[in-house]
């Protein structure tokens, strides 16, 4: 296993992380783990624990959920536990989901993992596909994307404007910007290795990176540096009558696509 020898005080100084509270770790068991971002998922968030407890994902990876402050009661440490959860980060300063994601790298950064897989606390995506994200880090694999549009991959009740925008406007600007050719995008349902998000070419912990601006400079700048990427086909399955989604509305498509164009015209790249 890589040690945080790897990780330089120096360079450890320079990284901008939100403050954050550990209320779970029980120690690193893996070489990888499995970081979930949560906030007020409620109901979701237990069903996806569940999926994964059977799917024996305890077995190969240690589950790490950050928390954006939750006020639902959602996380109960007894009930994490008997979930097989091994930490528990709660990000107490601003910003949103990428943010969180920075709290999730660092943390798990600082405890020597080999990479890092990530999958969104609303139960959209199936825990199945996490032992393959794993094999493809083990093979030198350096960004692992799902993707519901690939062959083999399931599209269940995606919104038709979603899924308009991601396969001819988010993806292909991506693919056209980064030389990759993505086709599902906007979904945090990934895996990273620990030496792409270590490479100061990449840094990722810089306080630009707030809302959702983190997963598509991901998206860009990973390919354009030659790090081995590949897309997973993966099930995302919207339930009936409800779009669990912190993204909305007029504003929140704009942002997207904000970000987008920053992203793709470097704009998020390290000075």
């Amino acid at each position: 296993m890589n040690t945080i020898s790897d990780i330089s005080p120096e360079n450890r100084a320079t990284w901008q992380v939100p403050a954050l509270e550990t209320l779970l770790w029980l120690s690193r068991q893996h070489p990888y783990c499995v970081v979930i971002p949560v906030i007020n998922e409620g109901e979701r968030i237990k069903s996806l624990l569940k999926r994964m407890k059977t799917g024996r994902i305890p077995s190969i990876a240690d589950i790490i959920i950050v928390d954006g402050s939750s006020t639902d009661d959602s996380l109960g440490l007894n009930e994490l536990k008997q979930s097989g959860i091994r930490g528990l980060v709660i990000k107490k300063g601003p910003g949103k989901l990428s943010a969180q994601l920075r709290c999730a790298y660092a943390f798990a950064l600082d405890q020597g993992y080999e990479g890092i897989v990530t999958i969104d606390g609303n139960d959209k995506d199936d825990p199945e596909a996490i032992p393959r994200f794993i094999e493809a880090l083990k093979s030198g694999v350096d960004f692992v994307q799902a993707s519901r549009f690939l062959a083999g991959g399931k599209a269940v009740n995606t919104p038709k404007s979603r899924d308009f925008a991601i396969r001819y406007i988010h993806a292909p600007c991506l693919s056209l910007a980064s030389g990759f050719k993505w086709t599902d995008t906007t979904q945090g349902f990934r895996a990273y290795s620990r030496r792409m998000l270590l490479d100061p070419e990449i840094a990722p912990f810089r306080d630009i990176f707030m809302a959702y601006e983190l997963l598509a400079y991901l998206s860009y700048r990973a390919p354009r540096l030659g790090y081995k990427c590949e897309e997973l086909p993966t099930t995302r399955r919207y339930p009936v009558g409800e779009v669990p989604t912190k993204i909305s509305g007029i504003k929140g498509n704009f942002i997207v696509l904000n970000t987008l164009l920053k992203a793709c015209l470097g704009k998020y790249n390290p000075s």
